[in-house]
C-alpha cells in the first residue's frame, strides 16, 4: 500500500480554481488522501474545452458526448466535480453548506471577485472559523499589480528569470509552465503547514488560516541564485553565460545528428 495516500484521509478540500495551478495543487492534496470537491460554474472549467497545444476550443466529442481536453483530466483526476451557479441564491446557499463542512478552500479568483460573490473574508470566517482559505492569484492580494491578469509567461517575466534563461540571442519559454507548477506546489506546502498549525492550536475546533499565494511570488522565490549571481562583482547573469545556463562546455546540450540532442553534465 502507498502510505502517502493516507496522509490527508478525512481532510475535505473545496476547489474553486480553474485551468492549471489551482487544480494541480488540489490534485496533489487528493493524491495524499484528501477528499476534493471541485466546484465549477454551469459552463464548466474553461480548461475542459481548451487545447493548450493550439489555444483553440475542442470540437471533437468523446464517448460521453462532451468535448473535453485530456489536459483537464490530467490535473483533475481523483476529484468529485459539481456545477454550482454562485450568482444565484440557490447556488450560494449550496456553496455555504459546502464551506461549513470543508477543511480547506482553494480559489483562484482575482482580488475582490470572491467578495462580490458574497464570500469575503468576514463571511468565510463566520461560516467556518477553522477553514484554511488559500487564495491563489497572479500577483497576490495586495500591491500595484494585484488586479492585473496574465498567464505563465507574464509571471515568469516579471521575476527577471528570462534575463538568464534561453539562448544568448533571446529568451526561450519553458515547458511545462514553471510559474503554474511553482505556485501549485507553494500552495500545497502552505496548506499543509496551515493544517499542522490548526492541529497544534489546541482549540477544540482548530483555528483557520488565510493564505495569500501568487504565481509571480512563487516564481520569484526560485530566483535566489540568479539574483545572488547578479549581485556578485564579475559574475554574469546573462543568457548562455553562466555555468548552469549554457555558458560552460561541460554543462549543456550537444547535437550528434539531425533533430537529436544529448545533455552533458560533466
Amino acid at each position: 500500500m502507498d502510505v502517502s495516500r493516507d496522509f490527508l484521509t478525512g481532510i475535505r478540500v473545496l476547489d474553486l480554481s480553474q485551468f492549471l495551478p489551482g487544480p494541480f495543487a488540489t490534485q496533489m492534496l487528493a493524491d495524499m488522501g484528501a477528499s476534493v470537491l471541485k466546484v465549477e460554474p454551469p459552463s464548466g472549467d474553461p480548461m475542459r474545452r481548451l487545447d493548450p497545444a493550439t489555444g483553440q476550443p475542442l470540437s471533437d466529442k468523446g464517448e460521453d458526448g462532451e468535448a473535453r481536453s485530456p489536459y483537464y483530466d490530467a490535473v483533475n483526476a481523483g476529484k468529485s466535480v459539481v456545477a454550482i451557479d454562485l450568482k444565484s441564491d440557490a447556488g450560494r446557499q449550496t456553496f455555504e453548506r459546502l464551506l461549513r463542512a470543508a477543511d480547506v478552500f482553494l480559489e483562484s479568483y482575482r482580488p475582490g471577485v470572491l467578495e462580490r460573490l458574497g464570500f469575503g473574508r468576514k463571511t468565510l470566517e463566520s461560516l467556518n472559523p477553522g477553514l484554511i482559505h488559500c487564495a491563489l492569484s497572479g500577483f497576490g492580494q495586495t500591491g500595484p499589480k494585484r488586479l492585473r491578469s496574465g498567464h505563465d509567461i507574464n509571471y515568469v517575466a516579471s521575476t527577471g528569470a528570462f534575463s538568464a534563461s534561453g539562448i544568448p540571442e533571446q529568451p526561450v519559454m519553458s515547458w511545462p509552465p514553471p510559474a503554474d507548477y511553482a505556485s501549485a506546489q507553494q500552495s500545497v506546502v502552505a496548506i499543509l503547514g496551515a493544517l499542522l498549525a490548526r492541529e497544534r492550536s489546541g482549540q477544540k475546533q482548530g483555528k483557520g488560516t488565510y493564505l495569500d499565494v501568487s504565481l509571480a511570488e512563487s516564481m520569484l522565490a526560485w530566483q535566489a541564485w540568479g539574483m545572488t549571481s547578479a549581485l556578485q562583482e564579475g559574475t554574469s547573469l546573462g543568457r548562455g553565460e553562466n555555468l548552469l545556463n549554457g555558458g560552460a562546455a561541460c554543462y549543456g546540450f550537444y547535437a550528434p545528428g539531425a533533430r537529436r540532442f544529448f545533455p552533458l553534465a560533466a
